[in-house]
């Protein structure tokens, strides 16, 4: 076996299982653009400064260039016994160009390579990410605008509360999705500072040039201290945390759909590209789409933990433990792209039943806290004392099998004299709706205000 590159201290051939443990290049492979890209600012950097020849730079720009070409076009397999990614890359550009190729690491460890590496895949991806949320918002608002005047049952407890308008309720998803939106690019920010030059943990004595290597690769500026950078994974922690939360809402958003598919409610139909039959039950159309997106929030959720937890007793500076950062991030990612991408399309495609949304409004006494209310602004009553009177027109309402809107004024008089018969066009359910004209409220036209605020806010970002 030939020795590997970073073994000069190593006398012995390692041992297969450690191998088999040691060996990250069968999933780190995938960073195989940002090491090639790291590698050229590196190369340029150190050309600039000196430090290697014109000659040697061109030879390594040129065989890096070639290199990605033939593993993109699959001339070049990245399956080989090479410890990880970095490794292989360089043996390669050796192989290729002898020398020069020896010289690219002058200034430089796997350390802060790694960290580089890995700092510009988390980069690229939160960015996507941020990119397919702003299309989910865009569809949420579409939806939202076209459905102001559908009314359904606003709930608590899952229990039918006051009159809401659909729009209403896909501008609160939209909502979440603009703070996950938000998260993202505050990480992205953050977290836009470049490792490379940092070396093991404390610099190098090459008279290098970080900022050169950092606007190269589009960072804002080089990190400030490099034993906290070659051991810092908070930008790796941040996007899972963020992809995290992000599910979570997409997960909230999938158990609605899949009540509201249900028989019990009919309120939406899910197209039939994104649905599903039974083996065995023919009339069966399942919502599998949203229940693997639930189900994928306990996934992301665990690559968290597990980072978290590999991450919570290790000294300054590297350890072998950080390989184990990797796996989660790159599952974490690949399900938070996919995932967005499918409830965009998802939500696009599907029918809302607005009739059957407004028939169910007229279960469950939706309009009872106006009548409190109108207790309380045209009566003068405690709220407490209109509270209780209201509990018992709901109950001569339900001895009645009939909503509180549909009594006349006489049934309502004879709970409480109070009650006049301005009240009757109050406990009307679209009119309790739109009464609810405080800022950020349901009514149609403040769910408009909020369609017209993320629309601007959209326009904004282009």
């Amino acid at each position: 076996m030939a020795k590997k590159i970073a073994s000069a201290r190593i006398s012995a051939e390692s041992s297969q299982l450690l191998q088999e443990l040691n060996n990250s290049l069968p999933f780190d492979k995938v960073l195989y653009r940002e090491d090639i890209e790291g590698s050229r600012a590196h190369a340029y950097m150190l050309k600039e400064q000196g430090i290697i020849s014109e000659e040697d730079y061109e030879k390594i720009e040129k065989g890096l260039y070639e290199i990605l070409k033939d593993i993109e076009e699959g001339r070049l397999s990245l399956d080989g016994d090479d410890e990880d990614i970095h490794m292989a890359i360089e043996g390669e550009l050796t192989r290729r160009i002898g020398d020069a190729g020896k010289r690219l690491h002058t200034a430089r460890s796997r350390n802060d390579q790694v960290a580089l590496d890995f700092r510009l895949y988390v980069q690229n991806n939160t960015k996507a990410i941020a990119e397919l949320l702003l299309e989910n918002i865009q569809t949420l608002v579409k939806v939202a605008e076209e459905n102001a005047e559908t009314m359904l049952p606003g709930m608590t407890h899952l229990q039918h509360a006051q009159p809401i308008n659909f729009g209403y309720h896909m501008m609160a998803y939209a909502s979440m999705f603009k703070r996950d939106y938000e998260r993202f690019m505050g990480s992205y920010e953050r977290n836009n500072y470049s490792p490379i030059g940092c070396a093991a943990l404390a610099g190098t004595p090459h008279p290098i040039n970080r900022q050169t290597t950092s606007d190269k690769l589009g960072f804002n500026a080089p990190t400030l201290n490099c034993l906290d950078t070659v051991s810092d994974r908070d930008f790796a922690l941040e996007i899972l945390f963020n992809i995290a939360t992000m599910m979570m809402h997409m997960s909230r958003l999938s158990e609605e759909l899949i009540l509201w598919s249900a028989a019990e409610f009919r309120w939406i139909t899910l197209s039939d590209r994104h649905a599903t039959g039974s083996s065995i039950m023919p009339q069966k159309k399942n919502p599998d789409i949203p229940e693997l997106l639930r189900g994928k929030t306990g996934r992301v959720n665990g690559n968290l933990v597990a980072l978290l937890t590999v991450m919570k007793g290790l000294p300054l500076a590297y350890n072998k433990d950080m390989q184990e950062d990797k796996e989660g991030v790159f599952d974490s990612v690949k399900t938070a792209l996919l995932s967005l991408q499918v409830l965009n399309e998802m939500i696009a495609d599907m029918t809302v039943n607005k009739e059957a949304m407004e028939r169910a409004c007229m279960v469950g006494h939706l309009s009872a806290t106006d009548l409190a209310d109108y207790l309380v602004k045209e009566q003068g009553l405690p709220f407490r004392d209109a509270y209780h009177i209201t509990g018992n027109v709901v109950n001569l309402a339900e001895e009645k099998g009939v909503d509180i809107s549909e009594l006349s004024l006489a049934e309502l008089q004879s709970v409480d004299e109070r009650i006049g018969e301005g009240v009757i066009a109050l406990l009307d359910i679209r009119a309790s709706m739109n009464a609810r004209q405080s800022e950020g409220g349901t009514a149609t036209n403040r769910t408009l205000e909020q369609v017209e605020s993320l629309k601007a806010w959209l326009n904004s970002l282009v």
